[in-house]
């Protein structure tokens, strides 16, 4: 019998504005080791992999001397591609996740529809513009290149919370269960979980 094809995504992206180089490993253990130029973004993709249990390695650098919006932009760009090569057809998997995330006074509500269908419903505004030298509004942009290109159904909804910080951290460790959830394995399931028979 042969050995099963382990799911990863490399993803090498390098524009005029940033240099990208990521490694994604869905059956992992949450190993990650992260440098993109940006410290939240850094703290953010470190806890996504240790919450999602995914091995990932994030190396870029940007023109962060502008902003950092093209940074990580572009890094979930390239995060939403590789889930979209470690997963191929999407034979096999749950295809549905959905997360509620508690963290202090913050609760988040996040689903995911591995569905080749990209859309993104994001209602978790923050109060705060700036987290350090952050721009709490890159959060929103780096869920839409990421669901744009992973090619998932993506909802996202703050419960309630008024820590900005909580608030972006219960985003993306939500989104890291739901992607857990979803790109799990089902026992008996070969195909596509489509009654249409393709995603």
């Amino acid at each position: 019998m042969g050995e099963e094809k382990k799911r990863q995504g490399s993803i090498q992206r390098k524009t005029k504005e940033t240099d990208i180089k990521l490694m994604l490993a869905i059956d992992g253990s949450g190993l990650t080791d992260i440098n993109c130029g940006v410290p939240f973004l850094n703290h953010m993709l470190t806890l996504f992999g240790v919450h999602g249990f995914f091995d990932l390695t994030v190396k870029a650098t940007g023109d962060t001397d502008v902003d950092d919006h093209h940074t990580v932009e572009d890094i979930g760009i390239c995060l939403g591609q590789a889930f979209a090569s470690a997963l191929g057809d999407k034979g096999g998997i749950a295809r549905y996740g959905l997360c509620y995330l508690p963290m202090d006074e913050t609760l988040v509500r996040v689903v995911v529809d591995v569905s080749n269908r990209p859309y993104v419903h994001y209602k978790a505004a923050v109060p705060d513009q700036k987290l350090g030298t952050f721009d709490t509004a890159l959060a929103l942009e780096f869920i839409r290149a990421f669901a744009q290109h992973a090619g998932v159904t993506l909802h996202v909804d703050l419960i309630h919370g008024v820590n900005s910080h909580h608030i972006i951290e219960a985003v993306f460790k939500g989104l890291a269960r739901a992607m857990r959830q979803a790109t799990a394995k089902l026992d008996g399931l070969s195909g596509t979980l489509s009654s249409k028979g393709v995603l």
